[in-house]
């Protein structure tokens, strides 16, 4: 086709083009809607007390709407990502750690070890858990090395160039067999048994002895991740006078800002944590993760340094719930009334104590559920594994003794042939029941519960 036709040709649709309405042509990017900022209020709101009432989430609007800011969609002028590397082994004495390859990198801005942490160890309880693994890791998610660079991509490519060489260690991985004097020590020096907790009430041995029948059970749960839809995230400015500003997703800021303040070695009125809305936590932001790393590298490098966990860095480096092998040995009367109980509870920390000792403390008084037992015995014990660490979730013990003492019931229930609603009813704390720890319950409501909620959904009909 000769030269001439197609410029023609091709003017000719521009010129079509042109001559469109142009109100049906639609902008490249739509106006901005624009969104009353007060909301209506029916007047009967105002007039009324709050119980009873619906009530509107302050953050619902700005969800709806999609406005919401997290700290993914924060960005701040010379900001760079961090990334964290994984030991990705159990246990292993670190050799060496090679930065230099990732530190060429066009691009890369900072690099980070556990040798240059201030004070590397934190934790709620114990200040067992490094911030930087620097000369042993403990379980496969520890982190051993930190890169910031101008993109998170570039951050991640600069993880690969790291080189570092392990000595592997035996790890244990069964809570069981951590308890045995002959099992590998997960922290050198010390028994992987770190908490006890006992409960006596009674004499639980005379219990079984008067007892009808006796049933033993062995129940376990296992390790459950958060899985906020948010992952951890932070972001880092450290000026040049010293004070660090921290925005967070950080669920506890008072005990946070504390731990910040140890690991980096400066005083506490120089950490600032501004708290950001949380896309999900559930127990599992209740600690600081990434925060001083991204202080370290913010102040190497004087940029603020936002930090982003993976799902990969979620699922082996945050906290979990706890597993638990629990023993239930439990006698009872001809009528299915508890006469003893005793009970042992292995709780598998992970590498780290976490909030295991909290967890194990509340575990320990709700593990003979809501029954009233004149003979009782409780042992319980936190121990280390060379597994991901547990933490804080939904519940602290609680979800995993309920499902052994309600599933004990429920075979006790069967064997004896009274209906699992009656045999509750017979045992269920009242008015005045003491708790395995001697408090007198007042406000008791649990037969209520259940008979409510066994006419709800017809109990009587469908159990027949």
């Amino acid at each position: 086709m000769d030269d001439n036709v197609k410029v023609a040709e091709r003017e000719a649709t521009l010129e079509e083009m042109r001559g469109v309405d142009d109100n049906l042509r639609l902008p490249a990017v739509p106006d901005q809607v624009s969104y009353p900022i007060v909301t209506d209020t029916p007047e009967a709101r105002t007039q009324t007390p709050a119980v009873g009432q619906r009530a509107s989430r302050p953050d619902g609007r700005l969800h709806g709407l999609g406005q919401t800011k997290y700290i993914d969609d924060m960005y701040f002028p010379g900001m760079i990502h961090a990334k964290i590397k994984r030991s990705g082994i159990s246990k292993a004495r670190i050799k060496s750690i090679d930065v230099s390859e990732a530190e060429k990198m066009p691009g890369v801005m900072a690099t980070l070890t556990g040798k240059e942490i201030p004070v590397n160890s934190f934790g709620p309880s114990y200040q067992d858990q490094p911030v930087i693994a620097d000369d042993m890791v403990f379980h496969a998610g520890d982190a051993v090395a930190a890169v910031a660079a101008v993109t998170e991509q570039l951050a991640l490519d600069a993880l690969e160039k790291i080189k570092i060489e392990y000595e592997p260690l035996d790890p244990v991985y069964d809570p069981i067999e951590a308890m045995k004097e002959s099992a590998p020590q997960v922290h050198e020096g010390g028994s992987n048994v770190y908490a006890t907790k006992v409960i006596q009430k009674g004499d639980v041995e005379q219990g079984f002895k008067d007892a009808y029948r006796i049933y033993e059970n062995t129940f376990s749960t296992q390790m459950v991740e958060h899985v906020p839809m948010e992952p951890h995230a932070s972001i880092a400015d450290w000026d040049g006078n010293g004070r660090v500003t921290l925005h967070s997703s950080l669920g506890r800021i008072t005990l946070g800002r504390a731990d910040i303040s140890r690991t980096l070695d400066i005083p506490i009125n120089r950490v600032r944590i501004i708290a950001t809305v949380v896309g999900g936590n559930f127990g599992g932001k209740n600690e600081i993760t990434t925060e001083p790393i991204l202080a370290l590298l913010s102040k190497k490098t004087g940029r603020p340094v936002k930090g982003i966990y993976t799902r990969e860095d979620e699922f082996i480096s945050s906290t979990t719930r706890h597993p638990f092998v629990m023993d239930y040995k439990t006698g009872v009367d001809k009528d299915g009334k508890i006469v003893a109980r005793k009970v042992r509870l292995v709780c598998d920390g992970g590498a780290y104590c976490s909030w295991s000792e909290t967890t194990l403390g509340k575990a320990c008084i709700l593990s003979a559920g809501p029954y009233n037992i004149d003979n009782l015995y409780v042992e319980a014990f936190a121990v280390y594994t060379n597994k991901t660490m547990t933490g804080a979730m939904r519940g602290f013990g609680a979800p995993q003794v309920c499902f052994a003492y309600e599933s004990h019931m429920d075979d006790i229930a069967l064997d004896l042939g009274i209906d699992p609603l009656e045999i509750r009813m017979r045992n269920a704390f009242h008015e005045g029941s003491a708790s395995p720890t001697g408090q007198v319950l007042q406000s008791v409501v649990v037969k209520d519960s259940l008979e409510k909620a066994a006419d709800r959904f017809g109990w009587e009909e469908w159990s027949k």
